[in-house]
């Protein structure tokens, strides 16, 4: 027994290996959130990550992020964290794509048959919300990330079904706006039942090389774990599901 998996084949043995490697995970959003969770399922042993994202690594990403460095600033987040993974563990196979997820992109990741799952880890709600019914509607497994802003005790950080959560924000309104559209809430969640500490009024969102302008949001607070939390827990679920079948 050698090589980088050698601990991992102790908890899943050589079947457990072939099942990761054999795997083929969608990361969409390589922010806090995203970056964690694709580097554990990149160390666990994944046979195939494609990483999508639109965004470049910004001086606000330097206190939680796995791909922001002074030496990075201003390069694409996929193109960073493409290196990364490729240098931890150069036999998995890496796809990049520089995109926002619009409905016809999450149309042809739900339909994407050699996918096993979907790691939904976007900022935005609307396109949080297409992908998310379109990967149900077509029975494409995902897990989607709720909001890891505005909070700091990391024992609150649980997975539950999106009609399960409790204190977050952002998935009571992903809620509102599955309902309207009559979309499945019975999916995994990571989401924290901390009370969220209050976010900066609405700011407008810098415009990128990569990305235009959006419309004014607020800006919530974030610490340097809590993301990187939920990307490993994200991470953690996907294994064992693959591990399942």
């Amino acid at each position: 027994m050698v090589g980088s998996c050698a601990r991992t084949e102790i908890l899943v043995g050589q079947l457990g290996l072939a099942q990761l490697a054999e795997s083929h995970v969608l990361i969409a959003g390589l922010g806090g959130v995203g970056g964690a969770c694709a580097e554990a399922l990149c160390r666990a042993g994944i046979g195939e990550i494609t990483l999508v994202d639109f965004d470049i690594i910004a001086k606000t990403d330097l206190n939680r992020q796995l791909v922001a460095l002074h030496s990075t600033l201003g390069q694409s987040k996929v193109d960073v964290l493409y290196e990364r993974l490729h240098d931890i563990n150069p036999d998995t196979v890496i796809n990049q794509e520089h995109l926002f997820i619009d409905r016809v992109e999450a149309e042809a990741i739900a339909h994407d048959e050699d996918l096993t799952f979907v790691a939904d880890c976007i900022d935005a709600i609307a396109y949080k919300t297409v992908l998310i019914d379109t990967c149900n509607r077509n029975g494409m497994p995902i897990i989607s990330s709720m909001g890891a802003g505005g909070r700091l005790d990391p024992t609150k950080v649980k997975i539950s079904r999106m009609d399960k959560t409790q204190n977050c924000g952002l998935a009571r309104e992903m809620r509102k706006q599955l309902r309207n559209i009559r979309a499945s809430l019975k999916f995994p969640v990571v989401h924290s039942t901390e009370i969220q500490i209050k976010a900066l009024p609405h700011q407008q969102v810098t415009e990128t090389k990569l990305a235009p302008a959006g419309r004014p949001r607020a800006v919530n607070g974030a610490i340097s774990y809590m993301p990187n939390i939920f990307g490993l827990m994200m991470a953690g679920h996907i294994i064992q599901e693959i591990l399942k079948k």
